[in-house]
Order: structure tokens, then C-alpha cells, then sequence
């Protein structure tokens, strides 16, 4: 058995990735997308003719319809290949903004009910931002679910769980990158491997608090950058992983043990935490690697999102 069947029994595996084409061989449950990963798909030539086909025949609405458009398009074909549900990204731009993020959610799967998908196929992805959490909110009690990302910080987990949000994405690689650059020449690599790997550490300190509280928010370890990072959290709900690290696993023949335990985590002596919005405020301003972290992530999907709409004005 190969690393990552081994993983598939202990953990919901998820393919991070717009390239729909590429994900039947690894069997994934679920599949996420953002903007930058559907603009590394349309430029590739086998998905231009789908943008193309998007663009001409929304071209009369308005941009952010059409964008909208172009990733329920992509999301329906992942949907085909895959058994479970599709993260679909609202614009980043809303980030700071709670009732346009609670408006564009609805929208989102108002078009992808149109085209025939149940509405519990969907997360709608937003970033974990203060209004960010209260739109997720609002949204999972329209029975619309939500995926909470650029989570970097224990502060935005638990204001997620405190929302009943469906799902988290702590990103594992982000904040391991945040400390490694931060150390500088002092990085040592081999005492910040597995379970000290920093993002790691996170995502463990998350699991193991939602666990102890039975919160039913479910936890998917996210932006991986080795294999050491995914193994060292086997166990967690969900691990979301892109199709190189997919095929690295199931490359690997290493036994594979069971990191995360929820039982175990239920036995911890843990205090409660809860977060209003100043409290939130605060802790996410003292924690200089979340605040950056969050800050660029935003500006990045930003980015992203400019750049593939400049590609659809091109058609």
C-alpha cells in the first residue's frame, strides 16, 4: 500500500487544484479551487476553449457575473470527477465586507443549483477574515456551506468554530514559509521537520482544541509544501494537497501512522477560549505571522483574480 492510500483510510483526502483533468487518478474525496489555481488552469491550452465558451456566452453581464460564471463552470467539471463536494473561491476583494461576501455566496449557489448541483456539493470558500466569519456565518444558516481559508492563526479558528462554519483551511505551508524566512540564516531544517514544523504545529493545536470542545467544524490542513507535512498530520478531518505532493505519495511506500487523534485530544486538559470581535481584533494584530500571512494571501487572490479577468476582456 502506498502512502497515500494509507492516508485516504484515516483522512479525507481533497485535491487542490482547477485542473480537473488531472484529478481522476488520484480518487480524491473532494476538490478545492482558488483564483490563482483557475488562472494557472485557463492558461493552459485544454481549458481555454472552456473560458472562451464562458466569456462568449455571458460577455453582455456584468464582469464579476461572468467570473462568478467561469468558476461554477469549472467547479461543475470537477463535480463530474469527483464524489464529494468543490470549494468555490468569492472574490477576495470582498474580504472586508459582510453583506457583499453574504450576497456573492448566494449567488454563487444560486448558479450552481441552475446547472443542477445540490447545494451540499458546494463550499463556498471565504477568507477568514472578522467579516469574513460573520458573512460565513449568515450563509450557514441559509444552509449555504462554507470553507473558511487563508487561516493562519488559532484566534481565526476559533471564531470559525464559534460561527458553525462547516469547514477551516489552516494553511500549513504559509506559516511554515513565514518562519523560515523569519529565522533567516539561524533555520535549522532538521529541528522543524514533522511534528516541529511550525504549520504543523498549528493545525495540531487547532485539531486538538476542536476536538476536545466537540466543535463540529471540520479541519482540513491546506497549502502543503512537502510530503513530511502531510504525513505529520494523518489523522486531521480533511488534508487538501496539490497533484505533485498527490503523486509523491502515491509514489512513496513508507508506513504511515496515525498522528491526530480525537480521542487522544478529548483526554487533554485544554481552557475554554472564545473570541468577540475585539478580542479577535487584537489577538490577529499580536500575531505578526498571521497578520502578514492574511494580508498577503488577500492581495495575492486579488491579483490573481485581476489578472484572469484581464484575460476574459481579451476574448
Amino acid at each position: 500500500m502506498n502512502q497515500l492510500e494509507a492516508l485516504k483510510q484515516l483522512t479525507t483526502v481533497v485535491a487542490d487544484t482547477g485542473d480537473f483533468m488531472q484529478l481522476a487518478q488520484f480518487k480524491p474525496q473532494d476538490a478545492t479551487t482558488n483564483p490563482s489555481l483557475i488562472l494557472k488552469a485557463v492558461q493552459k491550452p485544454d481549458y481555454q476553449p472552456l473560458m472562451a465558451g464562458v466569456v462568449s456566452q455571458f460577455k453582455s453581464r456584468q464582469l464579476d457575473e461572468t467570473m462568478d460564471r467561469l468558476l461554477v463552470r469549472f467547479g461543475c467539471e470537477i463535480l463530474q470527477v469527483i464524489p464529494g463536494r468543490v470549494s468555490t473561491e468569492i472574490d477576495a476583494r470582498l474580504s472586508f465586507d459582510a453583506n457583499a461576501t453574504f450576497t456573492r455566496g448566494e449567488r454563487i449557489i444560486e448558479l450552481y443549483q441552475a446547472e443542477g448541483v445540490h447545494i451540499d456539493r458546494v463550499l463556498i470558500k471565504v477568507a477568514a477574515t472578522w467579516e469574513g466569519i460573520q458573512a460565513a456565518q449568515r450563509l450557514e444558516q441559509r444552509g449555504i456551506h462554507t470553507n473558511l481559508t487563508l487561516l493562519f492563526s488559532f484566534c481565526q479558528a476559533v471564531a470559525c468554530g464559534q460561527a458553525k462554519v462547516q469547514l477551516i483551511s489552516p494553511f500549513v505551508g504559509r506559516i511554515y514559509d513565514w518562519h523560515k524566512k523569519a529565522c533567516g540564516s539561524a533555520w535549522v531544517e532538521a529541528d522543524n521537520v514533522g511534528i516541529n514544523d511550525p504549520g504543523v504545529q498549528s493545525v495540531r493545536d487547532i485539531y486538538q482544541h476542536f476536538k476536545h470542545f466537540g466543535i463540529a467544524t471540520e479541519i482540513m490542513g491546506a497549502s502543503f509544501r512537502n510530503i513530511g507535512q502531510i504525513t505529520a498530520l494523518a489523522g486531521c478531518d480533511l488534508l487538501t494537497i496539490s497533484p505533485e505532493l498527490l503523486g509523491q505519495l502515491a509514489a512513496t511506500d513508507a508506513p504511515l501512522q496515525q498522528a491526530l487523534n480525537a480521542d487522544a485530544a478529548k483526554a487533554l486538559d485544554l481552557p475554554p477560549v472564545n473570541f468577540d470581535e475585539a478580542s479577535f481584533r487584537f489577538a490577529l494584530n499580536q500575531d505578526a505571522m498571521a497578520t502578514e500571512k492574511l494580508a498577503e494571501g488577500i492581495r495575492g487572490f486579488v491579483t490573481d483574480a485581476i489578472k484572469l479577468e484581464q484575460l476574459m476582456l481579451a476574448l
